[in-house]
């Protein structure tokens, strides 16, 4: 490799893209960045299956432990992160390596972000504010009348993107789809993109089981500590709210469990789909 190189290590949840990182990372003696929008957060451990002590021992981890889910985290922020975080590591090496699951994370740091007007302060709040009181489908009716386009289109299982669109919309008149150009900024380092993937049943599997494991090492007791915050967009993920519905009495813990597995694996099959639609484009 003649000048800095970033190697993206994507892929859905289960496959390996931990060990597989720490593997690239020790071969050439570097760092890694996390792409993963939740094992950020400080409060988050065995449902997000951050990387073991051991691991993070062995090889310096950025975006792993660096914020509080009482913070807003959100694209455009972890793109600055992750930039100063590759000029740190290409200080001393030729190679830095990202890893993760979350797709926007990694196209925002292999090509940029498009230029979002600034959205209303207010309108903000009051979104974020009525969302912790409705929930869900308050918030899936209210893009449904303000913005079909994102309605029909969007991410539509990701309340943080859906709270986002909404307050675009209200803010500019315009769907925040209509602002995504297409077009890619240029990086002063090379990218090279390596999607894992194994035989969807062995990825399921996979998750099953992995599933067992949180649960065998305290993901009810986490889940439940976190309880009193369960309506922050950080706790909006597979692994906590089947428990929060569990503490809720809405399902019995073997049911939560099993939805648990379903959400996992159905989220994994969207990982798949988009990461193989981002390498296609590359």
């Amino acid at each position: 490799m003649n000048k800095k190189t970033c190697l993206i290590i994507s892929g859905p949840t289960a496959i390996g893209k931990t060990s597989y990182a720490i593997e690239l990372a020790l071969k050439h003696n570097t760092q890694i960045i996390s792409a993963d929008s939740r094992q950020c957060f400080k409060e988050l451990d065995i449902g997000v299956a951050r990387p073991s002590k051991e691991q993070l021992q062995k090889v310096p981890h950025y975006f792993i432990d660096t914020h509080s889910i009482h913070e807003e985290m959100n694209v455009k922020i972890f793109e600055e992160y992750a930039l100063k975080a590759a000029q740190e590591i290409f200080k001393n090496n030729d190679v830095a390596i990202i890893v993760g699951g979350t797709g926007l994370y990694i196209k925002a740091f292999a090509e940029g972000l498009d230029d979002i007007p600034e959205v209303s302060e207010t309108i903000h709040q009051k979104l974020n504010d009525q969302y912790a009181l409705s929930g869900i489908e308050w918030l899936r009716n209210e893009i449904r009348l303000n913005d079909p386009l994102f309605f029909a289109k969007g991410e539509m299982q990701n309340p943080q993107r859906m709270l986002r669109a909404l307050e675009v919309k209200l803010s500019t008149g315009n769907s925040i789809l209509e602002f995504q150009s297409g077009k890619k900024t240029k990086r002063h380092f090379e990218i090279r993109n390596i999607n894992l993937e194994i035989p969807r049943e062995q990825l399921y599997k996979n998750i099953n089981h992995r599933v067992d494991e949180m649960m065998d090492a305290g993901l009810l007791k986490e889940a439940e500590s976190l309880f009193p915050f369960k309506d922050l967009n950080a706790l909006q993920t597979v692994g906590y709210k089947e428990l929060f519905d569990y503490f809720e009495g809405k399902y019995s813990l073997g049911k939560a469990i099993e939805e648990i597995k379903k959400n996992t694996r159905h989220y994994a099959k969207r990982q798949m789909t988009w990461f193989n639609k981002f390498i296609a484009q590359g």
